[in-house]
Parts: C-alpha cells; structure tokens; sequence
C-alpha cells in the first residue's frame, strides 16, 4: 500500500448527507453532515430533491475535508452509498417531477414512500418466477411497482424519463458521467439477475413495464459492475469543482446504504469467524438485516437471495423493517410528557431517544435490567408494515398494557418496550432465516438508532444473540470508503479491505436466566399481539 493514503465515504440516507475522510487503517479522520429536505404528500407519497442531495453532499465533503485537514491531493478514491430510492431525470439529467405537486424539483421517490401497495400486489399476482429472489413477494419500496406506478398515473413523465435510477447510481454518475449500475443496488431493488447476469425480458413483459425491455433496459441500466469498480476516468472537472477536491480521483460504483453498514461490520471478525456467521444490522430510520450464505437460501418474506449484492461471490439474504429508529420517534410523539422531555433533551444536545437512554441507564443497575422498566406495556412497532419475515406492508402497530400515567417514568417506559418490540422484530427474522437454512451466530450493529450502549444490550437480550459494535461509530461510511480503497487501488478487493479496515471495539452477550425467560415470555406476548393485529384487519 501506498503511504500516507486517505479514502472518502459518502453515505446519502433518508434525513441528511454524511461525508467521512479515513486513512488505510480504517481510523476516520474526520466527518462532516448536511440535512436533507423531504416532502411528503397524502397517499403515502415521500419525495425528495435530486438537486438538493448533491448540494448537501457537497457541503458534507467540503466540510470533512476541511476538518481532516487533508490534503485532497492524498485522497485516492471514493465510495457512495445511498438510500434505495428512484431517481428520475429528463435529458441532460433535468430533474422531472414524479407526483402530484409537479414540481420538477421534487424528481425523487423515497425508498418509504408506499404509493406503489396496489401496483406491487398485481406484480405478486403474476407468481413469476423472477419473485423467488426477493423472498417470494415484491414490496412496494422496490422499484419495478414504483417504475409501474410512473407509467400508469404519470405516463408523460415516464415517457420523458431519459434515465430511471437508483440514488446511488444517480450519485456515480453525477460524479464521474457514468451510466454504469451497480450490482448490488439492481439486483436488490430492481429484480436483475446478478447470479445469471441478465435482466429477466418476460417479467417486465408480464407486469406492464415491456417497453424497458424492449429498449435493451437502456434507461434502467445496461451496464453493470461489481461494487467498488472504478468508474470512468473517475471525478469529472465538473464535480470536482462542486466537491472541493481534484479532478480524476477514483469513484467506485456504490452500494445501498445498508449494504455499506453491513460491508463496514461483517469483515471485523477477522479470523474470529467468517461473514456467513454475521448477520449485519443497520438499525437508522429503517432497520435492514443482511444475511451472507455460501449458496442461495430461499426464506419466504424476506429478500434475496442476491448473488454478490454485498460480499462478493456469496449470496445475500436482506430483511429488516421499513420503520425502527422513525417507530421509536413516532411512539414518543404519541405520549403527552414527550414535549417537555424533547425540550428538555435539546437543552441538553441530545436527541430525545439517546436522552431517555442515558435516564433509563441510570435506573438499573445492570443494562440487562433496563426491560424490567418496561412494566406491562408491550409494543409491535409495525406503523409502517411488517416488511420481513411477512412481506405484510398492510400490518399496524399496536401498544397494550397503558395505564392513565403520564409523567416522565411512564415516557421511559414507552421507550423500552418500543426497544423491545424492534428487537423481537429482528429475533423473528432470525429465527425464520435459521429454520430455512441461514442461521447466524451473532449480530454486527451499526446505524445511527444503534449506537447507545442500553440499545445494543436490549437487542441482545431480545434476540437471545451476541451483538458486536465495530470500532469506528460510522460503519456506514467506513463500508463506502472501503469501496474508495479498492477504487483507488489501496486494496486490490473488497473481502481485503473488510478485513484491514474494520476491527470489533464491544460485544453485549445476551442475558441468561431470568431476563432470558422474561424476554421470551414478552416475545410469546408480541407474536400475540401481531396475530390480534391480523384477526382486527381482517374483521373491517
């Protein structure tokens, strides 16, 4: 390697734009952020700003920059991560409106946004075979029901469309001019093929969506690489000039931003145990599981599996929920002492969940404690659908057990049990991986939502399984810089950088005795509780 090398990760998510600046090692320098608007609109729609995430990714990169105080001379590459939204732009990458404000601006769909619920139903309706690799059901947070729901409500914009992409390919190529697509982002979001390196004519045929075949998929990506590949002739004058670095600096073809979580934690292990024993959890305003298996596992409701759609040459298993940090924020909201405490929590600089973290620590005397604060209440926290193990984008949220209590405590004990209800979520989808053949034997946790210490104990006493903080706070970004590293040349391949840049800092075991059983008793009492959910929809 190269002496005194730094590499660039560049992770867009759902509320901001984060840039990082890492050496060889993996030891970030320095990290800079800037928010990101979202536009919501009744009907489930979300929407977002094309131009508005480049503008908030050059202030983060200008920012980080500055703070490493790095020379942009000694950057050798750049990796993007980003959310799993389409993008939608007309010739020349003018943005096109994709809803009902039609404002031209607003050219994106969130990966949230759930307009698409009746198109993604009469895509399962087809039972075409291209479904097996997306765990037998299509979700609406896809974009082939997004893509479909473009042309039959807004068939003009669909029409003019000059590219369709996904928020990271978008990022690759505002960077570099690169129409290339990566892997990971068609083959999870977008039903390409990668194990046989083709997209599929007749589902696209079946579903309504024939003329992107029959164009050669020229609009939706015609060309497609490894994550990591040096695009083009890297950073063009253009957007260097916009990012504050040089021109010609190596830009990698990205992944989701999930993805990047799980290629900045699953390597740390070292010789500890291999990737196919770690189950990457990136827990943000989403939750996303990812699974890797030395050959395709097929589990019903859950994604995949993907052939090198995170680590290269294995296959991938994707699951999560479509809300967990944003369940927890929305189930405060819903309590009448969330206020004052949100007010207080600022006062203090601190979020309000990491506020009544550090409160509910300072009541136990071991963190494994902290789900006896819980008290009777029990949460699913399904406000957004149950996107794995039931593929269920219709299930609900339910909170039982409440008393009239409204003073601070019983704040803290929302929390905890909303706490507990995502991680019994994420032992469901374990649970239901191992039975089809992807057991794991610990969880590498990474996302902003995951970062307090009582979050990680919770999770594992919830799942009964040892979760794993990797050393550096920001696994996201370090998977993005990894795939700068291997852009830029600092490692030849991605399995190498894993392992030079990403090491274990703390593992939570789970609790035993006691609050094992106690967890478990809670456990029977939400699958209850998901199963009265089902009873109730079904009886309106």
């Amino acid at each position: 390697m190269t002496q005194h090398r730094y590499v660039m990760g560049i992770d867009v998510g759902t509320g901001s734009a984060r840039a990082g600046v890492f050496d060889e090692a993996g030891q970030m320098l320095a990290s800079a952020k800037a928010d990101i608007p979202l536009y919501r609109d009744a009907g489930a729609i979300v929407e977002q700003s094309s131009s508005e995430i480049w503008e908030a990714v050059c202030q983060s990169v200008r920012a980080a920059v500055r703070k490493s105080a790095v020379d942009p001379g000694r950057i050798a590459g750049i990796g993007f991560d980003a959310t799993c939204s389409l993008v939608v732009v007309g010739p020349d990458g003018a943005p096109l409106p994709v809803g009902p404000s039609n404002d031209p601006q607003r050219n994106i769909i969130v990966w949230m946004d759930h307009r698409a619920v009746g198109q993604a139903e009469r895509i399962n309706a087809t039972v075409h075979d291209v479904l097996k690799f997306v765990g037998g059901v299509i979700s609406p947070e896809m974009e082939t029901p997004k893509l479909l729901w473009l042309r039959e409500n807004r068939p003009e914009v669909f029409d003019a469309a000059w590219q369709f992409f996904d928020l990271a390919d978008y990022l690759t190529w505002r960077a570099t001019g690169s129409l290339a697509r990566s892997i990971c982002t068609l083959t999870c979001k977008w039903t390409y093929l990668a194990h046989e390196d083709r997209w599929d004519a007749s589902y696209f045929n079946a579903i309504g969506l024939g003329v992107l075949a029959d164009e050669g998929f020229c609009r939706v990506g015609s060309e497609v690489v490894e994550p990591g590949t040096a695009l083009r002739a890297g950073l063009t004058p253009a957007a260097a000039t916009d990012l504050g670095l040089q021109p010609g600096i190596p830009v990698a073809a990205g992944l989701i931003d999930a993805h990047a979580g799980g290629i900045g934690t699953v390597g740390a292990m070292g010789d500890k145990g291999d990737a196919t024993e770690c189950m990457a959890y990136v827990f943000g305003t989403s939750s996303c599981t990812m699974t890797t298996t030395k050959t395709p596992v097929f589990v019903p409701g859950v994604w995949g599996p993907y052939f090198s759609a995170m680590v290269p040459d294995a296959w991938l298993n994707e699951g999560g929920q479509s809300a967990a940090g944003a369940a927890i924020d929305h189930l405060l909201t819903m309590h009448a002492a969330a206020p004052d405490a949100k007010a207080r929590a600022e006062a203090e600089g601190l979020p309000l969940p990491v506020w009544l973290a550090n409160l509910a620590t300072a009541k136990v005397s071991a963190l494994s404690d902290a789900v006896l604060l819980a008290g009777e209440v029990h949460v699913v926290p399904e406000f957004l659908g149950n996107r794995a193990p039931f593929a269920d984008p219709h299930a609900r949220a339910i909170i039982a057990g409440l008393g009239m209590d409204i003073d601070l405590d019983s704040l803290i004990r929302l929390y905890v049990a909303g706490l507990c209800g995502i991680g019994y979520g994420l032992r469901q989808i374990i649970e239901t991986q191992a039975a089809h053949g992807a057991p794991i034997k610990r969880v590498m946790i990474s996302g902003g939502a995951g970062q307090h210490d009582l979050v990680r104990q919770i999770l594992a006493d919830a799942t009964g399984v040892p979760v794993v903080a990797t050393q550096v706070d920001e696994p996201v970004l370090l998977g993005s810089a990894m795939l700068g590293a291997v852009a830029g040349g600092v490692f030849a391949e991605l399995p190498t950088a894993m392992a030079a840049m990403s090491v274990t800092k703390q593992t939570f075991e789970p609790a035993r005795d006691a609050i094992e059983k106690l967890h478990s008793a809670r456990f029977a009492a939400f699958q209850r509780l998901q199963e009265v959910a089902r009873i109730v929809r079904t009886a309106i």
